[in-house]
């Protein structure tokens, strides 16, 4: 247990509840929650963001790891391979690998969005941050490309405080109840 939630840091199989695990808030670019503590999931990465208006789920990129997201609710917009395309609801985005892309929150309410990405990605995880005239109408461009998450990231996280882990808040899983407060194996 933390201040902000439950942190599981051992190995083997585990159930904690959204509501009651960690979360991090990253300004602009929405809070998630990860499931992770100190050790990531050596196979799998898997989040949950909620993502105010016109907030976005990082910047535009793409990986050597294949990803898929899940619109849990609200809608957003996703950029791909330079396009603009609506999800909604329930709709489904799967990103093989090398696909450039990023999600932004569109409407007025919040979007909740399941992430999950293959892990061992290469050195530096693979990633390429790169120039998108679509993106950038969100805000999600970087100006040059790059595989520095540092750089594309600098403007982000220069005003956030150096610790960005959160306690859950009860308006970002509507319907949502505990789940009990401990870990389970």
């Amino acid at each position: 247990m933390s201040k902000n939630g439950l942190v599981v840091d051992g190995e083997g199989w585990f159930i904690v509840n959204a509501r009651d695990s960690r979360w991090r808030d990253e300004g602009r670019l929405g809070s998630y929650c990860t499931f992770e503590g100190k050790r990531r999931f050596p196979h799998l990465g898997i989040n949950i963001s909620v993502l105010e208006p016109g907030e976005r789920m990082g910047m535009y990129h793409r990986e050597n790891g294949q990803e898929s997201f899940l619109v849990l609710a609200g809608e957003c917009t996703l950029i791909v391979e330079g396009q603009e395309r609506r999800l909604a609801e329930w709709d489904f985005f799967y990103c093989a690998p090398g696909t450039e892309h990023i999600i932004v929150a569109a409407g007025n309410q919040s979007a909740i969005v399941l992430a999950v990405g293959a892990r061992g990605r290469g050195v530096g995880g693979g990633i390429v941050y790169t120039v998108s005239e679509a993106a950038a109408r969100y805000g999600a461009s970087v100006d040059r490309e790059t595989t520095s998450s540092a750089a594309a990231y600098k403007e982000f996280y220069t005003s956030l405080p150096r610790s960005r882990f959160v306690k859950y808040r009860p308006e970002w899983l509507p319907g949502m109840t505990s789940g009990g407060g401990e870990p389970r194996p």
